[in-house]
């Protein structure tokens, strides 16, 4: 009888959370989310964690949001979650003012900003076949390496004899 819930946005390995009306201008708070874009949430929350920036600890209360949505409401496994996406965006304005010379006024601008931080599960599975592929190059490298090693050391050589 009540209203019908909204059609999900986002894919089912993802999560979401928004903090809203976060009292720092969009250009700073976008420095700080660009420190966690792509990382791991555990690397994320520790970057958060020993940020200087004041606005760190709004942003990782926002992450741990984003990580206890997708645990609870979701069901994805924490540890192999990942930062897909942390947007930043403008919000309101506060416009004040302050007084100037000959009875005029200077404009100032208090920004607000938000940010919106999507969390999304990665598996492990496919970093290990990529390393095992990544280990036979290496060995083919080696293989020639050793073949050209020797003919560097003749090349050496023969400079040697022309002197005498």
């Amino acid at each position: 009888m009540g209203k019908e819930s909204r059609v999900r946005v986002l894919a089912d390995h993802q999560a979401m959370a928004v903090a809203r009306n976060i009292r720092v201008s969009p250009r700073k708070l976008n420095l700080v989310a660009q420190q966690i874009r792509g990382k791991k949430v555990d690397r994320a929350l520790n970057v958060l964690t020993f940020s200087p920036k004041r606005i760190a600890g709004v942003v990782k209360k926002t992450l741990q949001s984003a990580i206890a949505n997708a645990e609870n409401n979701h069901d994805l496994d924490v540890d192999d979650l990942v930062v897909k996406e942390a947007s930043v965006g403008k919000n309101l304005v506060m416009k004040r003012f302050h007084a100037r010379a000959r009875g005029n006024a200077g404009g100032i601008e208090k920004f607000f900003s938000q940010i919106t931080i999507i969390v999304e599960e990665k598996r492990e599975e496919a970093p290990a076949k990529e390393e095992a592929k990544a280990a036979a190059p290496k060995a083919d490298a080696k293989k020639k390496s050793s073949g050209k090693a020797p003919a560097k050391k003749a090349a050496a050589k023969k400079p040697a004899k022309e002197k005498k």
